[in-house]
């Protein structure tokens, strides 16, 4: 049960936070912007707390019908149905404000950049890989959301060495962080005369999009090659030198862009791509370092780690983390039945956050 007086105390910030944003002239320089953020992610978890409090306020009254014995026999009747309907109602509440007040990922409102890369298993790892890039593509029409290509390094049979797109809109990285990893399929490659089912697969990293601020890049520590770019086999698609190779030299992260015709836009390009692994790197550092927290029940989000199957012959998706079965693959390719584990996924993370909160409280 949630301490009454820990939701005084949000009510009393969002007062404070409300009657401050209505004086923006008496703020300090960059103040209104954060209080009115606050504001904004508070103003939700308030709408939820009042609900819970007059929740409260009203099994209050009613057991005192109950209790009085002034009150004739068909008023305690109604008492107790509206009772039991509260009873139920208040754990659901409490629930809801639990989950609002977790720690928060700050990256959880950030864009992403996406990366996905045929595994092994060849020209069929390289289909898979196609589709789960158009998967994400489709799914961020779903959301709302802008999907832009940044670079893709196409087969030339339809398939997909690596792709690499930015996709901007609300919560981006908390929804989809727990894609990163190994994604595997299985199915009867059209190449494959004998009809045996093989088993290929792609990497999917998820990564924040980083802002200068959060990412100090010393321009001695760059190696900047420049080239002419080309296409599947070799064809040239520009005649000038401008694909872009960027190493970071402390830490041998190499980003390459070629797509732009304008060696400045691919630099740029380059340069985000960078400035989000590295930004990634110093997260998982972090984490690492805090060896006693929590691990997450839905994995780490380490590329390595194999998340979903993905098994064409029975229509199946199952994710492992969370042993999540659907038979609706053609919907999950898609992007739309991609909706229900990107979920489900949410859900557990928020599931193993409460338990760990809970154990925490005992000790």
């Amino acid at each position: 049960m949630i301490p009454q007086e820990k939701l005084e105390g949000l009510l009393k910030r969002h007062e404070e936070l409300g009657n401050a944003v209505a004086r923006p002239d008496q703020l300090p320089a960059g103040e209104y912007g954060r209080l009115s953020r606050e504001l904004s992610e508070l103003s939700p978890i308030v709408e939820t707390v009042l609900s819970l409090k007059q929740a409260r306020k009203e099994l209050t009254d009613l057991q005192g019908i109950l209790e009085d014995k002034g009150s004739d026999a068909e008023m305690k009747t109604l008492a107790k149905d509206e009772i039991h309907q509260i009873e139920k109602l208040i754990p659901h509440l409490e629930k809801q404000v639990q989950v609002a007040l977790l720690p928060k990922d700050e990256a959880d409102a950030r864009n992403i950049i996406l990366e996905v890369r045929a595994g092994t298993g060849g020209d069929e790892a390289s289909l898979f890989a196609m589709e789960l890039f158009r998967m994400y593509q489709r799914f961020a029409e779903v959301m709302g959301w802008k999907f832009e290509v940044m670079e893709m390094s196409d087969t030339g049979l339809g398939g997909l060495k690596e792709g690499t797109a930015t996709i901007t809109g609300k919560n981006v990285y908390g929804r989809l962080k727990f894609e990163s990893g190994v994604h595997r399929v299985q199915r009867v490659p059209v190449t494959e005369a004998g009809g045996r089912i093989h088993t290929s697969a792609a990497t999917v990293a998820v990564l924040p999009e980083a802002e200068e601020v959060d990412v100090h890049i010393e321009e001695k520590d760059l190696r900047i090659d420049v080239f002419r770019a080309s296409g599947p086999g070799g064809q040239s698609v520009n005649t000038t030198d401008s694909a872009v190779r960027i190493v970071h030299l402390p830490t041998g992260i190499t980003v390459q862009q070629q797509d732009e015709k304008s060696q400045h836009k691919n630099k740029a390009k380059a340069m985000k791509i960078l400035r989000a692994r590295l930004f990634e790197a110093q997260r998982e550092k972090a984490a690492s370092a805090r060896a006693a927290e929590r691990k997450s029940m839905v994995g780490s989000g380490d590329r390595s780690e194999r998340i979903r199957t993905y098994n064409f012959p029975q229509g199946r998706v199952s994710d492992h983390r969370i042993t999540l079965t659907k038979y609706n693959i053609d919907e999950v390719m898609n992007g739309e039945g991609l909706k229900e584990f990107v979920e489900a996924l949410v859900a557990a993370d928020q599931a193993a956050l409460l338990a760990a909160a809970f154990e925490e409280k005992k000790q």
